[in-house]
């Protein structure tokens, strides 16, 4: 007889697609498992009339997930790795991050135009401060206009002439299979730390005394190097005390011929005047001290701004 494996997941279509995309991999697997979604609004999800740094953040996308798990409502939940905050509820961890898709943003707008080739004011649909300081940056002119909402509503209201443009994750575009006219920011922006990683996330030692016990089930669909790099990332979001207004990125890369680490960072003031960028290397098996390390070089760089 099966066993019921309970998912617990967002409403939303990309973290259903995701959360789906996670039960076929496991069904793939083992063919004990039924499986059944336990689907979640959160309270990010409710709200949409402002941006998250206003409301508590990030981790509006991923309490009451955590919440499911430790009622013993799921066995385990699927959050986008960027969703998630630097410490998780106590008694949880992330059991597994299966490979990485894309961890850059796009640029999309009705005629596929690069950063340079919008025009001059142009209205951009984005809420991340990360994203729209680093494309000051690169343009001063740009007004940004807040942008919630599903990706499918984002883009209506870029059709619609809304926005000039709007800025999105590649990863979810990919996720949903969606056709878009975009070009790539992966030369101007730092991506959000975790950005195109998916996490799953549980009690080690409840699903460790479950019977049957699952915990080297959920772990199976671990990839070693995504895992390293994006506890590197996180890494550097704990070392800064990052919260829900701190305008921060990081991605980090191993260079498999040489099993070199290495991570590149944005930081910002909370008020966006100042904006940083720093970069360091070092083996793999150094990746926290190397999170650190860089949180350490950006707090610097800020601080003599």
């Amino acid at each position: 007889m099966a066993v019921m494996f309970r998912v617990a997941t967002r409403r939303s279509a990309l973290a259903l697609a995701q959360t789906r995309w996670v039960i076929e991999q496991y069904r793939s697997m083992n063919s004990w498992f039924a499986y059944m979604e336990n689907q979640i609004v959160t309270e990010g999800d409710r709200v949409q009339d402002r941006p998250l740094y206003e409301v508590g953040g990030k981790g509006l996308f991923v309490k009451e997930l955590e919440r499911a798990l430790l009622d013993e409502e799921a066995e385990i939940a699927v959050h986008s790795m960027k969703d998630l905050p630097g410490t998780l509820a106590p008694g949880l961890a992330v059991m597994a991050v299966p490979p990485r898709e894309s961890p850059w943003d796009l640029l999309l707008t009705r005629d596929k135009r690069s950063l340079s080739e919008l025009p001059k004011n142009a209205r951009v649909g984005t809420t991340s401060l990360r994203r729209q300081l680093q494309l000051r940056e690169a343009r001063s002119d740009l007004e940004f206009i807040p942008l919630r909402g599903n990706i499918d509503t984002r883009l209506r209201r870029l059709e619609a002439g809304d926005f000039d443009a709007i800025v999105l994750a590649e990863a979810g575009v990919r996720r949903l299979g969606l056709t878009v006219k975009a070009v790539s920011l992966e030369r101007e922006l730092v991506p959000a730390i975790g950005q195109g990683a998916l996490a799953i996330e549980g009690s080690p030692s409840l699903l460790a005394s479950g019977n049957p016990p699952i915990d080297a089930f959920v772990r199976s669909l671990d990839h070693a190097d995504t895992h390293l790099e994006t506890n590197a990332e996180r890494a550097v979001q704990r070392a800064l005390g990052a919260d829900c207004v701190t305008p921060v990125g990081a991605h980090a890369q191993i260079d498999h011929a040489d099993r070199i680490l290495e991570i590149a960072g944005f930081l910002a003031s909370n008020d966006g005047k100042r904006c940083v960028r720093a970069r360091v290397a070092g083996g793999v098996h150094e990746h926290e001290k190397l999170g650190q390390a860089l949180a350490e070089e950006l707090r610097r760089a800020l601080d003599a701004s």
